[in-house]
C-alpha cells in the first residue's frame, strides 16, 4: 500500500532544517495529489504592495527572487483584494493578466490557479500552479482550496522559523 502523501509531507516536514526544503515537501505533496507542471510559491509582503517569488519548480525560467511591487490588476482585484483564486484555463486567459504568457505558452501550459493563503489576518503567500491547457476544472480547484491551504499554511510558517533560525 501507498504512504499516505500528506503524512508524507508532514514527515518532510518535521524533518525540515533548511528554508527550501518546506516547500519543496509542498511540490512534492501537490505533484502526488493532484498535479502541477509548474510550481511557484509566492511571498506577500507589506499588505500586499511587494511579491517575492520563495520556491519555483522552474528555477532557470522562473527564479527565486527578490521582491518586486505589486502593480494595480484585475489579477491583484481577485487574489489580493477579494481573497479568491485566480482560475484560467488557457493560453488566451493568462495572456489577459500575465505578461509573460509567451514563456507560459512556451513550456506547453495553459492553464493556472493562484491560491491566497491568509495568515494573521493578511495574505502571507500565493501557491501557485500551472498545467495544460483546461487542467484546473471546478473539481481540482475545489481540491486545491480545500486539501492544499494548511499545508501550504504549514509550509509558509516553517519556511519563515528556518529562514531567521
Amino acid at each position: 500500500m501507498d504512504e499516505d502523501p500528506f503524512a508524507t509531507f508532514a514527515a518532510a516536514l518535521s524533518a525540515a532544517t533548511k528554508p527550501e526544503q518546506p516547500f519543496e515537501a509542498l511540490h512534492r505533496l501537490t505533484v502526488q495529489t493532484i498535479g502541477a507542471r509548474l510550481f511557484t510559491v509566492t511571498t506577500v509582503e507589506d499588505h500586499g504592495r511587494l511579491a517575492r517569488r520563495s520556491y519555483s519548480s522552474h528555477p532557470h525560467e522562473y527564479p527565486v527572487s527578490g521582491t518586486k511591487i505589486v502593480e494595480p490588476s484585475r489579477w491583484n482585484a481577485i487574489v489580493l483584494d477579494q481573497r479568491q483564486s485566480f482560475v484560467a484555463n488557457s493560453l488566451a486567459q493568462i495572456a489577459e493578466v500575465f505578461p509573460d504568457h509567451a514563456l507560459i505558452g512556451s513550456l506547453g501550459l495553459g492553464s493556472v490557479i493562484n491560491m491566497p493563503v491568509i495568515l494573521k489576518g493578511q495574505i502571507c503567500t500565493t501557491l501557485n500552479l500551472l498545467d495544460v491547457p483546461g487542467y484546473y476544472t471546478p473539481a481540482r480547484v475545489a481540491f486545491v482550496t480545500g486539501q492544499l491551504t494548511l499545508p501550504t499554511m504549514a509550509a509558509q510558517l516553517a519556511h519563515d522559523a528556518l529562514r531567521t533560525a
